[in-house]
């Protein structure tokens, strides 16, 4: 489809959005529910934090990297992480809170960084890359350059590029049947979408899925049971449920400029990290939020190890 027809299927009565962390975040990313241990895991980009929220008891733990972290992806050895780093990939214990191993080096580092990445209903896991927007004292810069490139690493190690040209490489999710893959160039304002193989972890085409929006920009989604895409949309203070024709579906109102990326829990339950950098002062310096959806969200896939 061409510029998104906004209609909205669904209008969204006033929700109830709870602060779950207060942990000042710069630039909240890479939430991921980790059902075993019944906690998420996210990241703070520019201070190369990794945080854990205990559900149960609210406690919240945080490692430092020597690098922006920028995504976190559950394994199918539940004491392990992969984290993405700004140039490589690793294998992390939870259990030591070392990495274990490194699973990929980015070669245009420093220049260029990873961002967003999810795995496939296959276990292969995808990445983005963009121009390095983070100083090295951890402010962020402009991004002016389209050097970002969408990769999908297996656990042989064999890495693919599958895609040039993007201005921030984003959102990475899969329908419920496996079928269509969708995955967004920020800066173009564009979600896209192609036929997904996920015997071969493949992906063919590029066509426009959601584009034009007016509320900001996309950034992280999350994909739930009923084929729905949720988006958070950057600058746009709200997050959007996609249905499968790209249509909106709801539109659910944040108190936060940045809504950057999300997560459901096993019970429905939406988590989302917000970013700072460019909100105004008024607003609380909080980083994780959630609220109840609806509906429960699609079941994410482990790297497989």
């Amino acid at each position: 489809m061409g510029a998104v027809s906004i209609l909205i299927t669904d209008p969204t009565p006033t929700i109830d959005i709870r602060c779950l962390a207060a942990t000042g975040d710069i630039c909240g990313e890479g939430c991921v529910w980790h059902p075993q241990q019944n906690a998420v895991f996210w990241t703070d980009i520019n201070r190369g934090l990794l945080h854990r929220l205990e559900i149960e008891t609210g406690g919240v733990e945080t490692w430092r990297f020597d690098q922006p972290v920028t995504a976190v992806v559950l394994t199918n050895r539940a004491e392990f992480l992969v984290i993405i780093l700004g140039g490589r990939i690793v294998l992390w214990d939870t259990r030591t809170h070392r990495e274990a191993d490194i699973l990929f080096r980015l070669p245009d580092w420093p220049d260029v960084r990873c961002n967003d990445a999810r795995v496939d209903p296959a276990g292969v896991l995808w990445f983005g890359t963009m121009q390095n927007n983070v100083r090295s004292d951890g402010t962020t810069m402009e991004v002016t350059e389209w050097k970002g490139a969408l990769y999908s690493l297996a656990s042989s190690g064999e890495i693919t590029q599958w895609r040039l040209g993007f201005g921030i490489s984003n959102t990475l999710a899969w329908s419920p049947n496996g079928k269509t893959m969708y995955f967004a160039d920020t800066l173009a304002n564009t979600i896209y979408h192609g036929h997904f193989d996920s015997a071969h972890s493949s992906l063919d085409g590029c066509d426009v899925f959601f584009r034009d929006f007016d509320r900001g920009l996309p950034d992280g989604s999350t994909m739930d049971s009923e084929g729905y895409l949720w988006n958070c949309r950057y600058g746009g203070s709200c997050i959007v449920r996609i249905g499968p024709n790209g249509s909106v579906a709801k539109i659910i109102e944040t108190q936060v400029s940045n809504p950057t990326t999300c997560t459901f829990d096993g019970k429905g339950t939406l988590v989302f990290t917000t970013a700072s950098n460019a909100t105004s002062q008024i607003e609380p310096v909080k980083s994780l939020f959630a609220f109840e959806s609806g509906v429960r969200g699609l079941p994410v896939t482990p790297f497989a190890l």
